[in-house]
């Protein structure tokens, strides 16, 4: 069970961040917790993560339609448990992705969420340290147990 302490009523926001961690339980269950009782405002990146061939040729298309689909599933299950949210597929690199979304949408807390170490490249990257490090607003590493879909 995911606990988190409650938000002070008011507008909240909250970035959302993740691969294929995104339409799991644990996110949203995290996530409406987080936004139950006060005025949220979600928003929800899916990394499109090209295979380094791709990448290099810049063709993302197999990338962007795999991340839109995680993004789908993920704001699917966030209006089934009564969070409204919006989304959008973002730059291959998480960090850029948050960059890229701190720009338009100011978050007043991050989430990111991953797998766990062994089996998340962004923690062999150190994604979440350096985010905490980049960004202002705080950010919460959650990790997913298990719960895989498809890139």
């Amino acid at each position: 069970m995911v606990t988190y302490e409650p938000v002070d009523p008011g507008t909240w926001h909250l970035l959302v961040v993740a691969n294929e961690t995104l339409p799991s339980h644990d996110v949203r269950e995290l996530v409406a917790l987080r936004s139950a009782g006060c005025d949220a405002e979600v928003l929800v990146v899916a990394p499109a993560l090209a295979r380094r061939l791709a990448y290099w040729a810049t063709d993302d298309r197999d990338a962007r339609r795999a991340a839109d689909e995680r993004l789908r599933a993920c704001l699917d299950a966030l209006e089934d448990a009564g969070v409204a949210a919006e989304g959008v597929v973002g730059d291959a690199d998480p960090l850029l992705a948050l960059a890229d979304a701190l720009a338009v949408f100011a978050a007043d807390e991050i989430l990111i969420a991953t797998h766990p170490p062994g089996s998340s490249s962004w923690l062999e990257r150190d994604v979440v340290t350096r985010a905490r490090e980049r960004f202002n607003a705080p950010v919460h590493h959650l990790v997913v147990e298990g719960e895989r879909m498809a890139a």
